[in-house]
Protein backbone atom coordinates (compact mmCIF):
# COMPACT_ATOMS: atom_id res chain seq x y z
CA UNK A 1 0.00 0.00 0.00
CA UNK A 2 1.48 3.34 -1.05
CA UNK A 3 0.93 6.44 1.04
CA UNK A 4 2.22 9.96 0.87
CA UNK A 5 3.79 11.44 4.01
CA UNK A 6 0.79 13.74 4.43
CA UNK A 7 -1.55 10.77 4.91
CA UNK A 8 0.85 8.73 7.02
CA UNK A 9 0.95 11.06 9.99
CA UNK A 10 3.82 11.25 12.49
CA UNK A 11 3.03 8.00 14.30
CA UNK A 12 6.44 6.43 13.61
CA UNK A 13 8.51 9.01 11.77
CA UNK A 14 8.44 12.21 13.83
CA UNK A 15 11.79 13.37 15.25
CA UNK A 16 10.62 12.63 18.80
CA UNK A 17 10.62 8.91 17.98
CA UNK A 18 14.32 9.01 17.06
CA UNK A 19 15.82 11.60 19.41
CA UNK A 20 15.33 12.88 22.96
CA UNK A 21 14.42 16.40 21.91
CA UNK A 22 14.87 17.94 25.35
CA UNK A 23 18.60 17.28 24.94
CA UNK A 24 18.98 18.94 21.54
CA UNK A 25 19.24 22.63 22.48
CA UNK A 26 19.44 25.04 20.70
CA UNK A 27 17.57 23.00 18.08
CA UNK A 28 14.74 21.67 20.25
CA UNK A 29 12.10 24.10 19.05
CA UNK A 30 13.17 23.65 15.44
CA UNK A 31 12.99 19.86 15.69
CA UNK A 32 9.63 19.98 17.45
CA UNK A 33 8.30 21.94 14.49
CA UNK A 34 9.20 19.23 11.98
CA UNK A 35 6.57 16.59 11.28
CA UNK A 36 8.71 14.04 9.45
CA UNK A 37 12.23 13.25 10.56
CA UNK A 38 13.72 13.40 7.05
CA UNK A 39 12.43 16.96 6.66
CA UNK A 40 15.16 18.06 9.07
CA UNK A 41 17.48 17.99 6.08
CA UNK A 42 15.30 20.39 4.11
CA UNK A 43 15.64 22.97 6.89
CA UNK A 44 19.14 22.35 8.20
CA UNK A 45 20.81 25.00 6.06
CA UNK A 46 18.33 27.66 7.21
CA UNK A 47 18.74 26.66 10.85
CA UNK A 48 22.50 26.96 10.58
CA UNK A 49 22.23 30.39 8.99
CA UNK A 50 19.88 31.53 11.76
CA UNK A 51 22.13 30.32 14.58
CA UNK A 52 25.67 30.64 13.26
CA UNK A 53 28.08 33.16 14.75
CA UNK A 54 31.02 33.06 12.35
CA UNK A 55 34.34 33.56 14.09
CA UNK A 56 37.02 32.58 11.58
CA UNK A 57 37.69 35.91 9.86
CA UNK A 58 40.93 36.45 11.78
CA UNK A 59 42.07 32.92 10.98
CA UNK A 60 41.64 33.60 7.27
CA UNK A 61 43.54 36.88 7.01
CA UNK A 62 46.23 35.17 4.94
CA UNK A 63 43.80 32.86 3.15
CA UNK A 64 42.17 29.68 4.30
CA UNK A 65 45.36 27.63 4.73
CA UNK A 66 46.55 27.53 8.33
CA UNK A 67 50.34 27.80 8.38
CA UNK A 68 51.00 27.52 12.09
CA UNK A 69 49.14 26.15 15.09
CA UNK A 70 46.56 28.68 16.25
CA UNK A 71 44.37 29.03 19.32
CA UNK A 72 40.92 30.61 19.08
CA UNK A 73 39.02 31.84 22.13
CA UNK A 74 36.37 34.55 22.42
CA UNK A 75 37.17 35.70 18.87
CA UNK A 76 40.83 36.18 19.79
CA UNK A 77 43.59 34.20 18.14
CA UNK A 78 47.18 33.54 19.03
CA UNK A 79 50.07 31.23 18.14
CA UNK A 80 49.41 28.03 20.04
CA UNK A 81 51.51 25.68 22.04
CA UNK A 82 49.63 22.56 22.99
CA UNK A 83 49.61 19.23 24.74
CA UNK A 84 47.46 16.77 22.82
CA UNK A 85 47.22 14.46 25.84
CA UNK A 86 45.41 16.95 28.00
CA UNK A 87 42.91 16.23 30.75
CA UNK A 88 39.86 14.31 29.57
CA UNK A 89 41.43 13.60 26.19
CA UNK A 90 41.21 17.21 25.03
CA UNK A 91 44.36 19.22 24.36
CA UNK A 92 45.72 21.80 26.71
CA UNK A 93 46.33 25.00 24.77
CA UNK A 94 48.77 27.78 25.66
CA UNK A 95 49.45 31.17 24.10
CA UNK A 96 52.60 32.96 25.16
CA UNK A 97 52.99 30.51 28.04
CA UNK A 98 49.50 31.30 29.37
CA UNK A 99 46.93 28.54 29.42
CA UNK A 100 43.78 29.29 27.39
CA UNK A 101 41.09 27.06 28.89
CA UNK A 102 38.51 25.82 26.36
CA UNK A 103 40.33 27.42 23.45
CA UNK A 104 39.86 25.84 20.04
CA UNK A 105 43.01 24.49 18.43
CA UNK A 106 43.58 24.65 14.67
CA UNK A 107 46.66 22.73 13.58
CA UNK A 108 48.96 23.61 10.67
CA UNK A 109 47.72 22.40 7.32
CA UNK A 110 44.00 22.74 8.08
CA UNK A 111 42.01 24.72 5.50
CA UNK A 112 39.05 26.98 6.33
CA UNK A 113 37.42 27.56 2.95
CA UNK A 114 35.22 30.58 3.73
CA UNK A 115 34.00 32.86 6.49
CA UNK A 116 30.73 31.08 7.24
CA UNK A 117 32.19 28.79 9.88
CA UNK A 118 31.71 28.86 13.64
CA UNK A 119 34.33 27.07 15.74
CA UNK A 120 33.17 26.39 19.28
CA UNK A 121 35.15 26.14 22.53
CA UNK A 122 37.55 23.24 22.73
CA UNK A 123 37.20 22.28 19.07
CA UNK A 124 40.22 20.64 17.45
CA UNK A 125 40.77 20.83 13.68
CA UNK A 126 43.67 18.67 12.65
CA UNK A 127 46.14 19.03 9.81
CA UNK A 128 44.74 18.20 6.40
CA UNK A 129 41.11 18.84 7.32
CA UNK A 130 39.01 20.95 4.93
CA UNK A 131 36.08 22.89 6.37
CA UNK A 132 33.55 24.74 4.22
CA UNK A 133 30.57 26.77 5.42
CA UNK A 134 27.93 27.21 6.43
CA UNK A 135 29.09 24.98 9.25
CA UNK A 136 28.83 25.07 13.04
CA UNK A 137 31.35 23.00 14.99
CA UNK A 138 29.96 22.80 18.51
CA UNK A 139 32.01 22.56 21.71
CA UNK A 140 34.81 20.00 21.85
CA UNK A 141 34.16 18.63 18.39
CA UNK A 142 37.09 16.95 16.67
CA UNK A 143 37.66 17.32 12.94
CA UNK A 144 40.42 14.86 12.32
CA UNK A 145 43.18 14.63 9.72
CA UNK A 146 41.91 14.40 6.15
CA UNK A 147 38.26 15.14 7.01
CA UNK A 148 36.18 16.89 4.33
CA UNK A 149 33.39 19.03 5.76
CA UNK A 150 31.52 20.17 2.65
CA UNK A 151 29.02 22.60 4.19
CA UNK A 152 25.61 22.60 5.85
CA UNK A 153 27.09 20.59 8.68
CA UNK A 154 25.97 21.20 12.26
CA UNK A 155 27.86 19.46 15.07
CA UNK A 156 25.97 20.06 18.30
CA UNK A 157 28.97 19.23 20.46
CA UNK A 158 31.46 16.54 21.53
CA UNK A 159 31.34 15.10 18.02
CA UNK A 160 33.94 13.43 15.82
CA UNK A 161 34.29 13.96 12.08
CA UNK A 162 36.98 11.38 11.68
CA UNK A 163 40.02 10.68 9.57
CA UNK A 164 39.16 10.68 5.84
CA UNK A 165 35.47 11.22 6.65
CA UNK A 166 33.29 13.29 4.31
CA UNK A 167 30.17 15.08 5.55
CA UNK A 168 27.61 17.12 3.59
CA UNK A 169 24.23 18.38 4.82
CA UNK A 170 24.54 16.47 8.08
CA UNK A 171 23.29 17.06 11.61
CA UNK A 172 25.33 15.51 14.43
CA UNK A 173 23.48 15.53 17.73
CA UNK A 174 25.52 15.52 20.93
CA UNK A 175 28.36 12.98 21.11
CA UNK A 176 27.66 11.46 17.70
CA UNK A 177 30.88 10.12 16.21
CA UNK A 178 32.07 9.02 12.78
CA UNK A 179 35.65 8.28 13.63
CA UNK A 180 37.19 6.72 10.54
CA UNK A 181 36.74 6.60 6.76
CA UNK A 182 33.02 7.39 6.69
CA UNK A 183 30.76 8.99 4.08
CA UNK A 184 27.85 10.98 5.49
CA UNK A 185 25.51 12.51 2.94
CA UNK A 186 22.15 14.15 3.75
CA UNK A 187 21.88 12.37 7.09
CA UNK A 188 21.09 12.85 10.78
CA UNK A 189 23.09 11.16 13.54
CA UNK A 190 21.38 11.01 16.91
CA UNK A 191 22.97 11.51 20.29
CA UNK A 192 25.84 9.13 21.10
CA UNK A 193 25.60 7.39 17.72
CA UNK A 194 28.84 5.64 16.84
CA UNK A 195 29.71 4.70 13.27
CA UNK A 196 32.24 1.93 12.79
CA UNK A 197 35.23 2.49 10.54
CA UNK A 198 34.29 2.59 6.88
CA UNK A 199 30.55 3.14 7.38
CA UNK A 200 28.88 4.70 4.34
CA UNK A 201 25.52 6.47 4.51
CA UNK A 202 24.59 6.42 0.83
CA UNK A 203 22.28 9.21 -0.29
CA UNK A 204 21.61 8.68 -4.02
CA UNK A 205 20.01 5.66 -5.65
CA UNK A 206 21.87 4.12 -8.57
CA UNK A 207 18.70 4.05 -10.69
CA UNK A 208 18.32 7.82 -10.16
CA UNK A 209 14.72 7.37 -8.98
CA UNK A 210 13.02 9.11 -6.08
CA UNK A 211 13.74 7.85 -2.59
CA UNK A 212 11.21 5.35 -1.28
CA UNK A 213 10.96 3.18 1.83
CA UNK A 214 8.50 1.25 3.93
CA UNK A 215 7.08 2.33 7.27
CA UNK A 216 5.19 -0.61 8.70
CA UNK A 217 3.14 -1.82 5.70
CA UNK A 218 3.10 1.54 3.94
CA UNK A 219 5.38 2.44 1.06
CA UNK A 220 6.48 6.07 1.28
CA UNK A 221 7.80 7.76 -1.85
CA UNK A 222 9.41 11.17 -1.43
CA UNK A 223 9.77 13.86 -4.06
CA UNK A 224 13.49 14.09 -3.47
CA UNK A 225 16.53 12.50 -5.06
CA UNK A 226 18.84 12.51 -2.08
CA UNK A 227 18.39 11.15 1.42
CA UNK A 228 21.00 9.32 3.42
CA UNK A 229 20.24 7.77 6.80
CA UNK A 230 18.34 8.89 9.87
CA UNK A 231 19.99 7.18 12.84
CA UNK A 232 18.34 7.38 16.24
CA UNK A 233 20.03 8.04 19.57
CA UNK A 234 22.59 5.49 20.79
CA UNK A 235 22.51 3.42 17.59
CA UNK A 236 25.73 1.88 16.26
CA UNK A 237 27.07 0.57 12.97
CA UNK A 238 29.80 -2.00 12.46
CA UNK A 239 32.90 -1.57 10.35
CA UNK A 240 32.38 -1.37 6.58
CA UNK A 241 28.61 -1.29 6.91
CA UNK A 242 26.35 0.58 4.47
CA UNK A 243 22.94 2.17 4.73
CA UNK A 244 20.96 2.45 1.50
CA UNK A 245 19.30 5.79 0.67
CA UNK A 246 16.29 6.18 2.92
CA UNK A 247 17.30 3.94 5.84
CA UNK A 248 15.65 5.03 9.11
CA UNK A 249 17.24 3.30 12.10
CA UNK A 250 15.42 3.60 15.39
CA UNK A 251 17.18 4.43 18.67
CA UNK A 252 19.48 1.76 20.03
CA UNK A 253 19.64 -0.16 16.75
CA UNK A 254 22.73 -2.10 15.67
CA UNK A 255 23.94 -2.66 12.10
CA UNK A 256 26.40 -5.54 11.82
CA UNK A 257 29.88 -5.22 10.31
CA UNK A 258 29.92 -5.63 6.50
CA UNK A 259 26.11 -5.54 6.44
CA UNK A 260 23.72 -3.31 4.48
CA UNK A 261 20.59 -1.72 5.89
CA UNK A 262 18.15 -1.44 3.01
CA UNK A 263 15.82 1.54 2.70
CA UNK A 264 13.04 1.37 5.24
CA UNK A 265 12.00 1.98 8.83
CA UNK A 266 13.73 -0.08 11.50
CA UNK A 267 12.05 0.03 14.94
CA UNK A 268 14.04 0.89 18.06
CA UNK A 269 16.66 -1.67 19.10
CA UNK A 270 16.62 -3.42 15.75
CA UNK A 271 19.42 -5.88 14.97
CA UNK A 272 20.31 -5.73 11.27
CA UNK A 273 22.56 -8.24 9.52
CA UNK A 274 23.35 -10.33 12.59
Amino acid sequence: MTKSPSTLGPAFVAPKHFFILSLTEPLTDYLNGVEFVWSILDHLGDWIKALIKPNVAALRLKGGFIETALALKDNQIGPAEYNLDGKGGYPEVFVGGEKWPDAALILPGAFIADGQVEIGPGVVIESGAFVKGPTILGPKTQVRQGAYVRGQVYCLGHNVVGHATEAKNVLFLSEAKAGHFAYLGDSVLGAAVNLGAGTKLANLKMDDKAIGFKVQSHLIVLSRRKLGAIIGDHAETGCNSVTSPGALLGPGSRLAPNATAKAGFYPPFSRIGF
